[in-house]
């Protein structure tokens, strides 16, 4: 796509390989990763943490900035991890570019996802896109030279690609796409795998595969279809046009709409509203939804009976009880 009012260009769409490290394999140790400490976030071309709770007023007011738009001129780093409590933020920080994405975002991308499925205070995972014009708008065609320019090339950024996305839909955690502006091609790929999608009245989605003569694989389309159904997939697929935000909303694709003045309160406010419940219960929910949207063959039933037997005999099903009986709120520790 050509950005209006700009003159740069971003690939809109992706056409991921399959990953080569197994995504179910990464969900179905998930509970024991919950808890393990990691030291330090990844970040492209950085190694500073960023933690929004006893941060420094610099790294704070910079993810203010980042998340509202405001101009940071000390900011360098493509990828942005910043912690808000129990909320975790992957901020898609390259906003001259529509935060377009290049390969080392995608692998920074990857290594932020990891640590967060780690960190036990983590309960919610929010992605963004920096500077308020775009969630994500492809993949950046100022790269391509370096890293397409042969099928090696080609396969290794696919491979990053398709990781990301399996990590994003197979998070052990909930996941939440906060959509300001152009959601398109590889970006809309990123946001389908989310658990919810929360967009600005202002929102764009795209994506123009057909326009660009792109196959796009089964993992990819089946992720589409899991949340869109059939229709709207291949609709959103043969006419390739840019859907707005009420169309969005009426097809599933966005599970709200909010007022771009509103967006990060909005977003914030359902984050921390999960991130309240009870731990155990939500993993459970989002593992066995996630079977069931596998061919029943490949459904791993002893795992979905042993994540509710968990539940029950939680610490956290007794605290809800006694909360419940005291009228008092619980205060669930995912044990």
């Amino acid at each position: 796509m050509e950005s209006q009012g700009d003159s740069i260009q971003v690939d809109p769409t992706l056409a991921p390989a399959r990953a080569s490290v197994s995504a179910g394999a990464f969900f179905s140790t998930s509970l024991d990763r919950i808890g393990l400490e990691r030291p330090a976030l990844v970040l492209a071309q950085s190694n500073r943490t960023g933690s929004m709770r006893g941060s420094s007023e610099h790294d704070m007011s910079r993810a203010f900035r980042i998340l509202t738009g405001t101009p940071d001129m000390s900011a360098t780093d493509k990828i942005v991890a910043q912690r808000d409590g129990r909320i975790g933020y992957l901020i898609f920080d390259n906003p001259e570019r529509h935060n377009a994405m290049s390969l080392d975002m995608w692998v920074a991308a990857s290594g932020v996802l990891e640590d967060f499925a780690r960190d036990g205070n983590i309960g919610v995972v929010v992605l963004a896109g920096a500077g308020g014009k775009a969630f994500v708008s492809g993949a950046d065609i100022s790269r391509f030279e370096d890293e397409r320019g042969t099928q090696e090339a080609v396969a290794r950024y696919g491979a990053e690609v398709e990781r990301v996305y399996a990590l994003v839909h197979d998070f052990p955690k909930p996941t939440i796409a906060m959509i300001r502006g152009y959601c398109i091609g590889g970006g809309l790929g990123l946001a389908i795998s989310c658990d919810l999608r929360i967009a600005s009245d202002q929102s764009r989605f795209a994506m123009p595969a057909a326009k660009l003569g792109l196959g796009y694989d089964l993992p990819g389309l089946r992720r589409f279809v899991e949340v869109l159904g059939a229709s709207f997939t291949k609709e959103m697929f043969f006419t390739a046009r840019q859907f707005d935000a009420a169309e969005a909303v009426a097809m599933g694709l966005a599970n709200r709409i909010v007022a771009d003045s509103e967006i990060e309160t909005y977003v914030r406010d359902c984050a921390a509203t999960i991130a309240a419940n009870a731990p155990l219960t939500i993993a459970s929910t989002k593992f066995i939804i996630g079977e069931l949207m596998k061919d029943a063959d490949d459904r791993d039933l002893a795992g979905c009976t042993a994540f509710v037997q968990r539940c029950f005999e939680s610490r956290d099903y007794e605290e809800g009880r006694r909360a419940f009986m005291e009228k008092r709120k619980p205060v669930f520790t995912g044990t």
